[in-house]
């Protein structure tokens, strides 16, 4: 548990990578924001694989599973009683995913704000902004390239600007802000993540010295993976490795 409030809880949930989430309900409407990893989400809407920026909401007793993928999930979860939020008006739907684009930079922000130890008031207003205006975003482009162009970028994070152009037929100097509208972060970020992503499940489910995980997961040194850590995350690999302890599953 990160925060509670009166009419709130926020909490950060971590699974292992491969981990099965049965299915399950909540009593209060939820928010979902991605943080890192990948995850197969089952729901009423069919099943997804989600694996960058994104949210998704569920209403009070909407069923959902998750399966956790190779390098695991980290999330932040929002659990609120509607009434918190006064005026707001809910989704009807009793699912909504928002994956990239305008929605998922939003829900980026978002998790970010409630990693950091904040208030109920300091959570409230951007959850708000978020539902009232997240709905609004729904008409994000997901061009043809761009799966492509991510799964290139990670399994090489250090692929060349050009290179990942040439598999978008787009000039290098438009790549990049594409990229970002499509997929709700830039390139150099999605790089980050990556590295981040990978040293995070060596972190957490390995014994393997740091200096080791950092060349494995593609860093200059041992330093840049702590500054890459404190940039995506806002937390040291040291902070990371003891997340062990809080897995969702034994």
């Amino acid at each position: 548990m990160l925060q509670q409030f009166s009419g709130a809880r926020v909490r950060r949930t971590i699974d292992r990578s491969g981990a099965e989430v049965p299915e399950h309900a909540h009593d209060w409407p939820l928010l979902s924001l991605f943080v890192m990893g990948s995850y197969s989400n089952r729901t009423d809407l069919g099943e997804r694989c989600i694996a960058g920026p994104s949210a998704v909401f569920y209403a009070a007793g909407a069923t959902h599973r998750n399966i956790a993928g190779a390098d695991g999930f980290e999330q932040i979860e929002i659990e609120f009683d509607p009434a918190w939020l006064r005026s707001v008006r809910l989704p009807d739907a009793p699912v909504l995913q928002w994956t990239g684009g305008r929605g998922g930079a939003q829900a980026l922000g978002l998790a970010r704000l409630c990693s950091r130890e904040a208030s109920g008031a300091d959570v409230l207003s951007p959850l708000r902004h978020f539902l009232e205006t997240a709905p609004l975003a729904s008409d994000t482009v997901h061009p043809d390239w761009l799966d492509t162009v991510t799964r290139r970028l990670r399994d090489d994070p250090a692929r060349r600007v050009t290179e990942l152009a040439q598999t978008a037929g787009l000039h290098p100097s438009w790549l990049g802000t594409a990229y970002r509208r499509a997929a709700g972060e830039g390139l150099l970020d999605a790089a980050a993540r990556f590295r981040v992503e990978h040293a995070t499940r060596l972190l957490r489910e390995s014994e393997m010295e740091f200096s080791g995980i950092a060349a494995e997961a593609g860093f200059c040194d041992q330093s840049h993976m702590i500054r890459t850590f404190r940039r995506v995350l806002g937390r040291l690999p040291s902070a990371v490795r003891e997340d062990r302890r809080y897995f969702r599953q034994d």
